[in-house]
């Protein structure tokens, strides 16, 4: 603390230069000077203050990732394509059936045909047995397009319950 005491004053001797040069040379401007010099003042003040406060209550964890920790953690961007698609799908019709519909089609295409040898185009009777009723109407190949594009989308809670009919597809 003494450490940071000096540094302070260190840091106010340059102003207190300045101050004396105006209290010197310039007497009519005294009063700007001194409040120039009070704010230089508060100013390291409250730098010192925040300072000590950090020291005094340190993060738990740090605000912001380092760099090399950011690029470790970074998520892929097909995952982040995915969310965009679910929170459009859920945001409108006309979203789930061009942007998430195709999306979970193809997944659940490829689970389907990897997992239980099914073709969800040739099979569509086994495809909806599989995969439950209410999945099948999301990914069915004969899907059709909403008449209001603006209509509500799926709600969050058959995504996740499509989504769990995927994973046990």
């Amino acid at each position: 603390m003494t450490r940071d005491l000096f540094t302070a004053l260190r840091l106010l001797v340059l102003p207190t230069l300045a101050l004396a040069v105006v209290a010197a040379f310039v007497p009519g401007r005294l009063v700007l000077g001194v409040r120039a010099y009070a704010l230089v003042a508060c100013a390291i003040a409250l730098g010192f203050g925040i300072e000590w406060l950090r020291r005094a209550y340190p993060a738990t964890q740090p605000l912001r990732a380092r760099p090399s920790e950011r690029s470790e953690r970074t998520r892929p961007t097909v995952l982040t394509r995915l969310e965009n698609e679910v929170v459009l799908g859920v945001g409108n019709a006309f979203d789930l059936h061009r942007r998430l519909a195709p999306r979970l089609r193809s997944l659940a295409h490829g689970l389907l045909a990897s997992r239980r040898a099914i073709s969800l185009d040739t099979e569509p009777a086994r495809a909806r047995q599989a995969l439950g009723d209410e999945t099948w109407e999301v990914v069915r190949p004969d899907r059709e397009a909403p008449s209001d594009r603006r209509a509500r989308g799926i709600t969050p809670d058959a995504v996740a319950r499509v989504v769990d009919a995927l994973e046990r597809a």
